[in-house]
């Protein structure tokens, strides 16, 4: 049996974030320094369920009927694993470092190919 495409992200609201920046340098350099460290060891420790580690995201730009406008939404990253389930993905998160962030969330949503597009 094939495995199935997750697309998994990385969520934070914005207000933490901004928060986060306001903290004391020194603070903040040892603590992003645990979380690299903690999200390392995480990511080799589950490297044999990424079918792509994926990337940080950027400046969202809404299209709709009316037109492209700025937005905001709470994705920082974004990567897509490979699982026998559904729930076999999700539980690969659990402990994971980004949940250390405060009101942070990882979701996991399975890819589906659309018919008849390669």
């Amino acid at each position: 049996m094939a495995m199935r495409r997750f697309l998994v992200t990385y969520l934070a609201p914005s207000s933490v974030i901004e928060d986060w920046k306001k903290t004391a340098p020194e603070k903040r350099k040892a603590a992003e320094e645990k979380m690299q460290n903690d999200w390392k060891k995480w990511m080799s420790d589950h490297a044999r369920i990424f079918a792509d580690v994926g990337a940080g995201v950027g400046k969202t730009k809404r299209i709709t009927g009316q037109g492209v406008s700025d937005a905001k939404n709470d994705i920082m990253l974004y990567s897509v694993v490979e699982a026998d389930s559904h729930e076999a993905a999700a539980r690969s998160f659990a402990g994971h470092p980004h949940l250390q962030i405060p009101q942070s969330s990882i979701e996991v949503m399975e890819i589906h190919a659309l018919p008849g597009m390669k």
